[in-house]
């Protein structure tokens, strides 16, 4: 067996060139995975906002969307 020895610059090279292969093989799945960790995100920073806001009823929400 051959023993390999990588320099941190090497490794990071290495790391980079393979993140980039499987970005470029992957792109679809890569996109949906984004687009799911954006909509997780931005829901909790929803429901964060939610609960330090004032209660508001059912009827004036639908108040407003009907506007």
């Amino acid at each position: 067996m051959t023993e390999m020895i990588l320099k941190s610059d090497e490794l990071k090279e290495v790391l980079k060139a393979t993140i980039i292969e499987l970005f470029q093989e992957n792109r679809e799945e890569f996109s949906k995975l984004l687009s799911e960790i954006i909509e997780d995100i931005a829901m909790e920073r929803a429901i964060q906002e939610g609960e330090e806001t004032e209660s508001v009823s059912r009827e004036t929400i639908f108040k407003i969307l009907e506007s």
